[in-house]
């Protein structure tokens, strides 16, 4: 891995949505409802994964602890939030 943190940042994020594009192409080959709801969940996660990593690194959050907490509870929350809405309908 190279030292620089943005490049590190960067490889991680390429990483990221290579996972979501593997998943999102798996969904094409015809799994079942709660394989798809399982797919779509896992995306949404990957997806909140690389928005940490763009607020940590890009952003700078890394070098401010209280702001880097605050963004991190309302990220995490609007990803759950997201996550429900997906999901309620499958219920």
């Amino acid at each position: 891995m190279p030292r620089d943190p943005l490049i590190c940042a960067w490889i991680l994020l390429i990483a990221l949505c290579l996972g979501s594009t593997a998943i999102a192409l798996a969904v094409g080959s015809g799994l079942g409802p709660v394989a798809l709801t399982a797919a779509g969940a896992a995306i949404l996660l990957l997806s909140w994964l690389k928005a940490r990593l763009i607020l940590n690194a890009y952003l700078g959050l890394a070098a401010a602890p209280f702001w880097r907490k605050g963004f991190e509870i309302t990220l995490a929350l609007y990803a759950l939030l997201l996550l429900g809405l997906y999901v309620a309908p499958t219920i």
